[in-house]
């Protein structure tokens, strides 16, 4: 029972990455937007792109843990 737990966790420290990922992502488009206002619109539209890959990337992790755990009962 004890390495399935380990085998979980692991399979979701993807999902560190995704965070990660987002939270840089957030903070270079508010740079972006402060130096480029004009922009506002494009910068938007490419960081919810980019925010929405990386959260199907940590979704696809919960995923593989969630079935690391039943399917290894």
């Amino acid at each position: 029972m004890n390495l399935l737990a380990v085998g979980a966790g692991i399979a979701v420290c993807g999902a560190l990455g995704a965070g990660l990922g987002i939270g840089i992502a957030t903070g270079k488009a508010t740079e972006a937007v402060a130096r480029q206002p004009e922009a506002s619109g494009d910068i938007r539209t490419t960081l919810i792109l980019g925010c929405a890959l990386a959260e199907a990337t940590a979704i696809y992790c919960f995923v593989i843990a969630l079935m690391v755990i039943i399917m290894l009962k």
